[in-house]
């Protein structure tokens, strides 16, 4: 039996990282490059010519006299952790096959849990905010589930310590290419309908099982296949891959933090799917997220500590995955951001 090309792909080894990665300096010009790829750019009056501190690491207009720096205005804004622990967080997060968990990241860059715990929730902040500007299209698998550990109180769909979310993965040739993970206020027709509109492109063939609420999929404007499942019934082989990830993802998540904070669930839930999305070339992916970091806005704590009750529902221009090709990309956007594609039949 012929083995899994993604599965078994080479990645980028801890001596390659260090390599790329390994000193200050090689980590600042990373995200020099990756911030202005033609050359410094005044974000104020977009003059060209600067002078450099070296020992800050400024840069200063010479025509409006602004200075600012490789990582202001972004996720490393006002950070005083060296971007070598940044960097390797990124390596860490984005080559594990599940997730670390914020005590075993502290070990590995060598600062407190408070540390590293922050950084993983600016990174997988940057995740899921690229996420949610992709749409899926083609043949698309979506199914219900709760994300939650086991409390008193109510038991079952209803139970207030659940935090409901939407799976759905699209397939090209019987194989999954990309999935989405989106928490939504509850399983009903109308959270259905929203979450088919921002998420999926109109006309796509989704097929679900016969739960009331996907009835929303077709008020939404999809092909909408419903087939019931459970009760009794024998396991469906259409279902095989949202089955699949499903149980993926909770083993991911559950299975490494122990639990999730209702709060940070669409956090976790991003990250899996960052890494589900972009498994197809695991040694770009450090690149990737630091990119996505690049052009991320500052996160402040304020930021991360509310909790969302629920999920954000992407807005405005919306960057769209399909099953067969990727369209062309926006302005401003680089190729080495994009998922990559889909493996071939």
């Amino acid at each position: 039996m012929a083995r899994n090309a993604v599965q078994f792909q080479k990645g980028l080894s801890f001596a390659e990282f260090n390599a790329r990665y390994g000193t200050e300096e090689q980590c600042h010009a990373a995200l020099v490059a990756m911030r202005w790829p033609d050359g410094f750019q005044c974000p104020k009056c977009g003059c060209r010519k600067y002078s450099y501190a070296k020992a800050r690491r400024h840069f200063q207009c010479s025509a409006c006299r602004v200075q600012t720096s490789a990582k202001a205005g972004t996720i490393f804004h006002k950070s005083t952790t060296p971007l070598t622990k940044w960097f390797l967080a990124m390596h860490l997060i984005t080559s594990a096959k599940n997730d670390i968990s914020g005590l075993e990241l502290a070990r590995q860059l060598g600062v407190k849990w408070d540390t590293a715990w922050l950084i993983k929730q600016k990174l997988m902040e940057a995740m899921r905010q690229r996420n949610s500007i992709y749409k899926l299209d083609g043949d698309v698998q979506i199914d219900d589930a709760y994300l939650g550990g086991e409390k008193p109180g109510k038991t079952g769909r209803g139970a207030g310590n659940k935090d409901p979310f939407v799976i759905a993965v699209a397939t090209r040739n019987g194989k999954p290419t990309f999935m989405q993970l989106r928490r939504v206020a509850a399983f009903t027709k109308e959270a259905i309908k929203q979450y088919a509109k921002a998420n999926i492109v109109g006309r796509s063939w989704v097929l679900s099982d016969a739960l009331a609420c996907f009835l929303g999929l077709q008020e939404a404007g999809m092909r909408h296949i419903a087939m019931a499942t459970g009760s009794g019934r024998p396991k469906n082989p259409l279902f095989k891959w949202v089955n699949t990830g499903l149980g993926n993802v909770k083993n991911a998540i559950l299975g490494t933090c122990r639990s999730c904070d209702p709060q940070h669930a669409d956090r976790y839930l991003a990250a899996y799917e960052w890494r589900f999305n972009r498994r197809f070339d695991l040694a770009k992916n450090v690149q990737r997220l630091a990119r996505v970091a690049v052009a991320t806005a500052p996160v402040p704590y304020r930021i991360i500590s509310p909790a969302r009750r629920i999920a954000e529902m992407p807005g405005g221009d919306a960057r769209v995955i399909r099953c067969r090709q990727v369209n062309a990309e926006p302005a401003g956007a680089r190729r080495e951001d994009w998922p990559g594609p889909p493996p071939q039949a």
